[in-house]
């Protein structure tokens, strides 16, 4: 089959045929339909983070069953599926708690490039072992994951909608509806209208905060994030961020969510806060950054800064209800969907997206139709 390959730390990548193995007893083989393009793969072929290599990259996929190992129960052969890129082990105290995001079987992934026993099933035709990113690895036309990497959708969702849920929206949205929770009427702050930014705003919308405020450099995403719901725009690339911001709420917000994973963002982000307000920070940033924040409205204030992994969802469950409120049309999904592309354009996509690329840009490996 034809996959994507990151073969070296800021060489991009380049689409070349592997070989896939036969699925183990609790394995799935996905023909991948559809994969959305992610700042977290660019970290990984920028050397931000690093993961074992020569590595076929892409955590946010959808496609469609065609093969099952002996043991699969979850799924058979034509299933429509989502990919999980943070599997869950089933019996651990984060998955018993109902928090699998934080299940210590990711860190299998992340340190072997394996599956969740730690081996690879992708290997070059000479025989070289090609790794996993996140145990889904849907830069190809085929992918091999666990059973418990997959989430059944309904039947006549777009594979490119599923498999961006599968991501950018159940950490936008989540954050809203998990880690914030209940907040009609109050104010929200969103610092980053990529993907994940404008999905922060449409949980907004759903869970009726107001005023929603949208921040980025870029007009075009501004304008999407004003589709979307937002009901105010910062342009930061010429406004005074922090003015503008006191402009509309002069006593602060009561949440602000960070999809950056900078510093500054950051920074700024908790400074727009009121007494008693949270930022969320869901921006993956480059491995060893910190953030520096004042002590004093820390405590005074009663502020609180807290960290959404995966927007603290229980996907098996957070799938389905928001491709349900898709359905509904509650949920404008399909509105996040930006350029398209071939497995041949994948370097295009990742060019794309480092610079003013406005949605989800999305691969798909089987063509363009």
């Amino acid at each position: 089959m034809r996959a994507a390959v990151c073969g070296t730390v800021g060489g991009g990548m380049v689409v070349e045929h592997v070989t896939l193995a036969e699925p183990g007893p609790t394995e799935v083989v996905v023909r991948i339909d559809a994969a959305g393009v992610c700042h977290s793969d660019r970290h990984y072929l920028t050397g931000d983070l690093v993961c074992p290599l020569p590595v076929v990259l892409g955590h946010e996929g959808a496609g469609v069953v065609v093969e099952t190992g002996e043991r699969v129960s979850v799924v058979r052969p034509g299933d429509p599926v989502c990919l999980m890129w943070r599997p869950r082990c089933g019996h651990c105290r984060f998955c018993l708690g109902g928090r699998p995001g934080l299940c210590r079987s990711g860190a299998i992934h992340a340190t072997s490039g394996g599956l969740q026993d730690g081996t690879t099933r992708l290997r070059r035709p000479d025989g070289e072992p090609v790794h996993h990113l996140m145990g889904v690895s849907c830069f190809a036309e085929y992918a091999i994951v666990s059973e418990r990497s997959v989430v059944p959708i309904p039947g006549g969702v777009p594979p490119e909608v599923a498999a961006i849920t599968g991501c950018a929206v159940i950490t936008g949205v989540g954050a809203v509806l998990n880690a914030i929770g209940a907040c009609a009427g109050e104010s929200l702050a969103v610092f980053g209208a990529g993907g994940v930014g404008l999905s922060v705003v449409m949980g907004g919308v759903l869970a009726g905060a107001y005023p929603i405020v949208a921040v980025d450099v870029v007009a075009e995403r501004l304008a999407a994030a004003t589709r979307l719901g937002a009901t105010h725009t910062i342009d930061a690339s010429s406004d005074d961020v922090g003015a503008a911001l006191a402009a509309i709420r002069p006593d602060g917000f009561d949440w602000a969510v960070e999809a950056i994973g900078r510093p500054e963002t950051l920074r700024q982000a908790f400074d727009t806060l009121t007494s008693g307000g949270t930022l969320v920070t869901i921006g993956l940033a480059r491995a060893g950054q910190e953030l520096s924040l004042p002590i004093n409205p820390l405590v005074q204030q009663e502020r609180r800064v807290i960290g959404s992994l995966y927007g603290s969802a229980n996907p098996l469950l957070d799938v389905p209800r928001l491709l349900d409120l898709y359905r509904a049309g509650r949920l404008p999904i399909d509105q996040l969907i930006g350029n398209r592309y071939p497995l041949t354009g994948i370097n295009d996509a990742f060019a794309d997206l480092a610079g003013a690329a406005v949605g989800r840009g999305i691969v798909f490996p089987g063509g363009l139709s």
